[in-house]
């Protein structure tokens, strides 16, 4: 016996996911980073800038990263089907995973290259570093703005969100760099902020992988004690026990719940087994943030009879 239950998250099958309210603001976002590319480019050839390379090369996953997850919008729009039951929801997850990839390897590239110009540094002129990078500095806080709530609600945005935010401490990084240059002519300066760009990357990047890895295995919700929802399950009046309690997220913003709740012979007997579902629905709708619920109500000693694939 099962029922769907709405609360906050869209339901499985649907093409609301978390990431989808924020297409618009992705779009003008991967414009941005276009655009601050086409500029450190130029700027890291006319001044010979690590730093301003590294940022460079960090815009360009920046694109590369929000052009991903606005196609994984795209794929997580698509309906349901008889092949794919929860549709292309969790394309979102795999291109925040993706993202994770190009920022650690663009962490990689810039250590390497920093090693190697710390070795042989070479003239960097302080001006017109810091032009682009303030130019840089006020495009990336312009495309913060406009993902700050979105990475709050959809692991995909937040990939998207972490791109920009480092490239942002880079451009600072930058500035400070060339500032460093102009007054005391150290231009090692400029290979040290290229290395504090790529530290900056590395942790946040493990963080959201690590999050994008429990969704893929399938892990609870770190915002669902399954202790208390077993309670509160249990509190139910007439639920006996439970079993195959699981609780796990389809992609951002849709958590779902399925459990085999076994309930007092006496109840299914009088015909009450709709108030005892009614009164589950209502029990975990009012206290855990759950897309959707799989409720199977039996009586006592049939998990012992259920098909070993039930279990």
């Amino acid at each position: 016996m099962g029922a769907g239950h709405h609360h906050t998250g869209p339901s499985p099958g649907t093409s609301g996911t978390a990431s989808a309210a924020y297409r618009g603001r992705l779009l003008i976002a991967l414009v941005i980073a276009v655009t601050l590319l086409v500029v450190q480019l130029v700027g890291a050839w006319l001044t010979g800038s690590l730093a301003l390379l590294a940022d460079a090369g960090h815009v360009a996953t920046d694109a590369t990263g929000i052009a991903v997850a606005l196609a994984a919008i795209g794929f997580a729009a698509r309906p349901a089907s008889e092949r794919r039951t929860f549709g292309f929801a969790r394309a979102e997850i795999l291109a925040a995973l993706l993202n994770c990839v190009l920022l650690l390897g663009v962490g990689g590239y810039i250590v390497v290259e920093a090693v190697k110009r710390f070795q042989e540094p070479a003239e960097v002129p302080g001006v017109p570093t810091v032009i682009v990078g303030v130019i840089g500095l006020a495009l990336n806080c312009l495309s913060l703005l406009l993902l700050m709530r979105g990475q709050k609600e959809s692991l995909n945005v937040r990939g998207a969100f972490l791109e920009v935010l480092a490239d942002t401490l880079g451009s600072l990084a930058v500035v400070a760099s060339a500032l460093v240059i102009i007054v005391t002519g150290w231009t090692r300066a400029d290979v040290v902020a290229s290395l504090i760009i790529a530290l900056m990357i590395v942790p946040r990047t493990v963080k959201l992988a690590r999050e994008a890895l429990d969704v893929l295995l399938e892990a609870a919700p770190k915002d669902v004690d399954v202790a208390e929802v077993r309670r509160h399950i249990l509190d139910v009046t007439g639920v006996e026990s439970l079993h195959d309690l699981h609780v796990w997220t389809i992609t951002s913003g849709m958590p779902v719940l399925s459990v085999h709740v076994v309930v007092e012979d006496k109840l299914l007997e009088a015909g009450e087994h709709d108030r005892v579902l009614h009164d589950l629905q209502a029990c975990l709708g009012a206290h855990f943030d759950v897309a959707h619920c799989t409720f199977q109500l039996e009586p006592r000693g049939h998990w012992a009879h259920e098909a070993q694939v039930c279990h």
